[in-house]
């Protein structure tokens, strides 16, 4: 039943990908009316006003060009050209930093503030004034005091991961069942040994659910910081290419940073199903 589903699920996904990508095609294929200018002017203009063809590439103008940078992903041409591999390492990079520290501090504060009721509430009222706040609200802040645009942008990574592990970590530590937890103080088992061998595996599901919307939220977030700090990353690429004009280049990060995100996350959601076991 469970494969048979898998197939027919592959199957509308593969339909309704043809179907956008024959509307796409065909959307582009139309022509505009065109202007009568001199050749000099006509060379400054391009095809879209001496053909009148479509400024939108089409999935086969863009799919030569994707096949371009997958020829030389890595090549490096100076500060302002870089192939998409340099590009999306650079991306990456930043948000595994930021990621990572936000993971070293989240998951130990979630535990302390899930197992104390008086942390809890004392440190609500900050969490809750925090937490709303744009990441992007603090990259002025960040580039003043750091002064250091790659580290600002690891930075807002940091401040953005943060509150869904440590919100989903107080919330799964808090929630594990107290029949467990009154058993093992029966049984003597230390405060940190109890953490580890009650409540962590308990909270972990929980745990892991926060890490994969923090790893989400934190690569949608690197794309708008990249572009206001610039200098490199694939939101940088994304803002150069939109100032060159290149709309192809454009929609071809668009697409890679969809599927370096989904592979992201299709990674924690792996993890997720690993710690997770029926009661």
């Amino acid at each position: 039943m469970t494969s048979s589903l898998r197939l027919r699920a592959g199957l509308v996904s593969i339909a309704l990908l043809a179907a956008f990508l024959g509307v796409w095609h065909l959307a582009t294929r139309s022509a505009g009316p065109t202007a009568a200018m001199s050749p000099e002017y006509a060379k400054l203009m391009g095809l879209t006003a001496t053909q009148g063809k479509s400024a939108m590439p089409g999935p086969l103008d863009v799919g030569a060009k994707l096949w371009e940078h997958l020829k030389r992903p890595f090549y490096d041409n100076g500060p302002n050209d870089k192939g998409l591999g340099i590009q999306l390492a650079y991306s990456i990079a930043r948000v595994g930093t930021g990621y990572l520290l936000a993971v070293l501090v989240a998951i130990p504060l979630g535990f302390l503030i899930g197992m104390s009721p008086l942390l809890s509430k004392a440190l609500d009222p900050f969490i809750q004034v925090l937490k709303p706040i744009s990441p992007l609200a603090w990259m002025p802040l960040a580039l003043y005091t750091i002064k250091d645009s790659s580290i600002s942008a690891i930075f807002v990574i940091f401040i953005c991961s943060i509150w869904p592990m440590l919100l989903n970590t107080v919330f799964g530590v808090a929630s594990v069942r107290k029949e467990w937890i009154n058993v093992a103080r029966t049984l003597e088992v230390g405060t940190f040994r109890r953490a580890f061998t009650v409540i962590l595996p308990a909270a972990a599901p929980t745990i892991l659910t926060g890490m994969r919307i923090s790893i989400g939220i934190a690569w949608l977030v690197i794309v708008a910081a990249e572009m206001l700090v610039g200098g490199t990353g694939i939101g940088y690429f994304v803002w150069n290419e939109w100032n060159n004009l290149s709309i192809t280049n454009v929609i071809i990060a668009i697409l890679l940073i969809g599927v370096v995100g989904m592979l992201l996350d299709q990674i924690l959601a792996r993890f997720t199903r690993m710690v997770t076991f029926p009661e």
